[in-house]
């Protein structure tokens, strides 16, 4: 499959409420176990995720600060949430609360990640496409891809700054408002 070649729809996809999207990877990233709910919503099949790069699902409407976030938080050894969203290989789109967290072998090196994925409430996407979207249009303001993730993760810094919070408050606060508003 032509990743380039896949163009957003606006189709939304999603999966049930009960359900895990459940990936491990190596630490480069590539896609070493993809579970069933993984290849049904993202329409790929087993021998088209494994050894790829997990990015293979990236959303062009995702900011790049968001994933340079992730991505130096669990090279850090840490656990990150998020919210993101998802591109399927038939171009819809379904948007993920994500857990992702290192993966250590018997004498605690890591040697990947794994990632479990549940539904995110219809509120917690709204509030995270409006956060998200002044990052990307930082982003997409810039020529190249350097200056285009710096001006996104100053946006991404500030608009959090703003709110006196880190990622990882801002995701708990909407988290929480958003499961009490049920």
């Amino acid at each position: 499959m032509n990743r380039t070649a896949i163009r957003p729809t606006g189709v939304e996809r999603t999966f049930g409420p009960d359900e895990l999207i459940v990936s491990k990877t190596d630490l480069r990233g590539r896609i070493t176990y993809a579970n069933d709910v993984f290849m049904r919503v993202s329409r790929y099949e087993e021998h088209e995720l494994i050894g790829m790069p997990h990015n293979i699902v990236r959303h062009p409407d995702t900011p790049r600060a968001l994933f340079g976030y992730v991505w130096k938080t669990v090279q850090s050894g840490e656990e990150v949430f998020a919210y993101i969203p998802n591109l399927a290989s038939d171009g819809a789109h379904y948007w993920v609360l994500a857990h992702i967290t290192p993966s250590t072998d018997g004498h605690g090196e890591v040697v990947g990640y794994h990632s479990n994925r549940r539904v995110p409430s219809a509120r917690a996407v709204a509030e995270a496409q409006s956060f998200y979207a002044d990052v990307l249009a930082a982003e997409r303001a810039q020529d190249d891809p350097v200056t285009s993730i710096d001006a996104g993760t100053e946006t991404f810094n500030r608009k959090l700054g703003a709110q006196g919070m880190t990622y990882d408050e801002w995701f708990w606060d909407l988290t929480t408002r958003s499961t009490q508003a049920g």
